[in-house]
């Protein structure tokens, strides 16, 4: 196991249980306490943990792994997910897309859609305009798709958030008051059936739920280990949802519950 490795599963098991003891990641991961000692002190300099005299604990209880650390999570789920997304966006449609691992694979996924320019039907007119317009305030994504010509993309301003990549504040909200959505896709951090859907910080939220305010059309993407989960600060309710894309991990109850709120659940 690489050091990269061992540092996604050390932090997915403290994110899990919110501390850590050096032995038991030691037989957990397979290798020496020392060099677990050592693991949890370089994570402990970058700031992701806190260092205790027998392991490490996390910084609070909402706690929220950098993007880089949870891009493996559920990886399988995630591509099948965004594939499935991509097929339900049409030719020309201007979609919104906030940060998070997800909705990266989404935007990978819609670039591969739209590789060689519209995917109009058979016998369709072709257009001078763009494959698709993108607007993102996740700086990743943003330089991903800044490279395919055949795609659109518009970033809001705002101010950087390491963790997630995300631009958030007032020239965010300024952007986004001046643009018309068809659909957007929301990554969130927890989905409840009464409360709606959630992110684990406050800014990143709101500006999630304004992207929500300007759409037509809003389909939450989220992998069947975030259902039932609660997060610190609300995006919006189940009656903003027009369709949730999960993985068929998803407990037939919380799909009943989610359709009788008025969500289409799509699995795959």
């Amino acid at each position: 196991m690489s050091k990269h490795e061992r540092w996604n599963t050390l932090l997915e098991l403290l994110a899990a249980s919110g501390k850590l003891e050096v032995e038991e990641a030691a037989t957990a991961l397979d290798v020496s306490a020392a060099t677990i000692r050592r693991d949890l002190d370089e994570l402990a300099e970058q700031q992701l943990l806190v260092r205790t005299r027998g392991g490490a604990v996390v910084h609070g209880v909402s706690y929220e792994l950098p993007l880089r650390y949870k891009s493996t999570r559920h990886a399988p789920e995630k591509r099948r997910i965004a594939e499935a997304v991509a097929d339900l966006v049409a030719p020309g449609e201007v979609v919104g897309l906030n940060g998070g691992t997800t909705t990266t694979e989404v935007a990978r996924a819609l670039a591969l859609r739209f590789a060689s320019g519209r995917a109009e039907a058979p016998g369709a007119a072709v257009s001078a305009g763009p494959a698709l317009t993108v607007v993102t305030n996740a700086l990743n994504i943003a330089g991903e798709l800044a490279v395919r010509p055949q795609i659109k993309i518009v970033t809001t301003g705002g101010v950087a958030r390491p963790q997630t990549y995300e631009l958030v504040g007032p020239l965010t909200v300024g952007v986004l008051n001046e643009v018309v959505l068809d659909v957007v896709v929301l990554g969130v951090d927890g989905v409840d059936p009464e409360l709606g859907v959630m992110a684990h910080q406050e800014d990143e939220a709101s500006i999630s739920r304004l992207f929500a305010e300007r759409a037509s059309r809003v389909v939450v993407v989220t992998d069947s280990s975030k259902m039932g989960r609660r997060a610190f600060a609300r995006i919006c309710g189940l009656d903003r949802i027009d369709l949730l894309v999960t993985d068929a991990g998803i407990a037939q109850e919380t799909v009943a519950q989610l359709t009788e709120a008025g969500v289409k659940v799509l699995t795959v």
